[in-house]
């Protein structure tokens, strides 16, 4: 089967900037106090107890290394090579995989949360309830889904990141196009935050959005 080019695009963008977007994004979270207490919502909701969590899209590991520590049975999945080379070797206690959010090799029904940290953005929006029904596919009834993306409803090309020259789509979208897709695909929204943009490191240049859902029971 032919790759479609946004996964090869993304993929060859991660592993150009994997290293400075882990030293440029290792100690954000400190700054960021609403992504945490969505990212402890999340934790408290799930509960340690629970069983495993996958953070799809996991880059370097700062988000998977967040959750971990605060307790939960977490793991990582990337698209790119090189981002899970900087986790595995921040994080040598987390165990941390190269894949597709397209296409989990995960068992049905196996997970009791899932967390999509900014990695829906790169996938184009027809394709997302593909993508919601593979999460779907792959939490418990009740499980839980955290998401976090840019709002807005465009397709922006990226050229430069963190010091690199790269090549590949991010798309802004909508809350209540998101949240619409998930009930589709079988979720119930449990929470959302809309936050306005804030002046961090790299600076951001729209509202970022955060939903929580639940899977409904069989």
């Amino acid at each position: 089967m032919i790759e479609p080019d946004f996964l090869t695009s993304t993929r060859a963008a991660y592993d150009t900037v994997a290293v400075s977007y882990a030293e440029t994004l290792r100690d954000h979270l400190a700054g960021e106090p609403f992504d945490r207490a969505m990212l402890d919502a999340f934790t408290s909701l799930v509960g340690a107890e629970a069983g495993p969590v996958v953070e799809i899209g996991c880059g370097p590991g700062r988000i998977t290394g967040y959750l971990h520590q605060a307790g939960l049975d977490i793991s990582g999945i990337d698209l790119s090579p090189a981002m899970i080379e900087v986790a595995r070797a921040a994080h040598p206690d987390i165990r941390f995989t190269v894949g597709s959010m397209t296409a989990l090799d995960l068992p049905d029904g196996g997970l009791a949360g899932l967390v999509a940290w900014y990695s829906i953005i790169h996938t184009p929006p027809e394709l997302l309830p593909g993508v919601f029904a593979e999460f779907r596919r792959v939490l418990r009834p009740g499980g839980l889904l955290l998401l976090a993306f840019q709002v807005g409803d465009e397709r922006v090309r990226v050229e430069q990141a963190y010091g690199h020259s790269i090549s590949a789509d991010a798309y802004r979208l909508p809350p209540d196009g998101i949240a619409s897709m998930l009930v589709d695909a079988g979720f119930a929204v449990e929470a959302r935050l809309v936050r306005e943009p804030r002046a961090s490191q790299p600076p951001e240049k729209t509202p970022q959005a955060y939903l929580i859902a639940k899977t409904l029971l069989a």
